[in-house]
């Protein structure tokens, strides 16, 4: 018998379908012969004694859900979001020169300083990439800080207002679709699939429309109606950032598929997983028994500024990163 801790905070707690997922993930592991508490911020310095932690709060390299999962990786404690995961996921620059190194199809992609920012850089973008052009602020999460941009002026307003937070963007063409794969993957193995509905009022999964938030539908997928370019991406995709838990969206437009980002600490709450009622057993069982992570350390790769030198848009090559154009970097991953 082993003692899974399951990491909350209050707005883990904040509506009926979390706290109807964490009873699942606690009736699992009881149902499997481990005990399981919930462990809030508070109670960090009960993690050394637990046998697995499992973070089930919003996961950011500056609040306390990161320090648990350092804690239990200094000492030895299977955790899942392992650090190397939350540093990489929470910033998207980060995350996507980790799909680039494996050169895996992603939306033709360039990351601006904000010395960059100008009319002309952005007139010569939506030159080459089209329009209109999203713009997302690197440590966005639930799809806050992503707006598009139709024109310069637009452009530049969202990107001032972004660099207010970060000293560097993310611009993306935009792929049109009514909907995003979410394919979640644990350990490099296909784990769930589904479904999300875009909301017709906007081109991502929540917005605030009008002063209200619409929400995506989940649709859970069995995995004999999922087709097998979807999931072998997704594993693909998860594979690049690690060993742990993800969910990787997946976008198909005129025939080809583009991963738009990979997400730790992925939802479970919203229906994910009705074709898949094994996912919490699946889960607990690798934290349990299963082989754990890389090296922590090496999340955190050598020559990132050098690299994103290369990674970024010259307008008067017009050479951009994106899974057509030859990928030119020095990073070196494996420090």
């Amino acid at each position: 018998m082993s003692r899974l801790g399951i990491f909350v905070n209050r707005q883990t707690l904040s509506s009926s379908e979390q706290l109807t997922a964490l009873i699942k993930c606690r009736d699992a592991a009881e149902s499997m012969g481990h005990t399981a508490e919930f462990i809030f911020p508070v109670d960090i310095n009960r993690i050394p004694k637990l046998d697995a932690l499992f973070i089930r709060a919003n996961t950011d390299p500056m609040n306390a859900t990161y320090v648990a999962s350092r804690i239990a990786s200094l000492y030895g404690i299977p955790v899942i979001d392992d650090p190397a995961s939350i540093q990489i996921c929470s910033d998207k620059i980060n995350m996507y020169l980790h799909l680039m190194k494996k050169k895996l199809p992603i939306p033709r992609t360039v990351f601006p300083s904000k010395r960059e920012i100008a009319p002309e850089y952005a007139r010569a973008l939506f030159e080459r990439l089209g329009t209109p052009l999203v713009l997302k602020e690197p440590s966005t999460s639930f799809s806050a800080r992503v707006e598009k941009a139709s024109n310069v002026q637009e452009f530049m307003r969202i990107a001032k207002r972004f660099l207010r937070l970060s000293d560097w963007i993310v611009v993306q063409e935009y792929v049109p679709s009514s909907f995003d794969w979410r394919i979640g993957v644990l350990n490099g193995e296909f784990l769930y699939a589904c479904r999300y509905v875009i909301p017709a009022q906007t081109f991502k999964i929540q917005a605030s429309v009008n002063g209200h938030l619409v929400y995506c539908g989940v649709e859970s997928v069995p995995p004999e109606d999922v087709p097998s370019e979807i999931i072998d991406l997704g594993i693909e995709a998860g594979k690049a950032i690690g060993k742990g838990l993800y969910g990787v969206d997946i976008k198909e437009s005129n025939g080809r598929l583009y991963v738009i980002e990979v997400n730790d600490n992925p939802s479970l709450d919203g229906g994910e997983d009705v074709c898949y009622p094994e996912i919490y057993r699946r889960i607990i069982s690798y934290l349990i028994n299963g082989d754990q992570y890389a090296d922590t350390l090496s999340y955190m790769p050598s020559g990132l500024q050098s690299y994103m030198r290369d990674a970024r848009f010259d307008p008067s090559t017009q050479n951009v990163l994106g899974s057509e154009e030859p990928l030119a970097y020095r990073i070196d991953f494996e420090r």
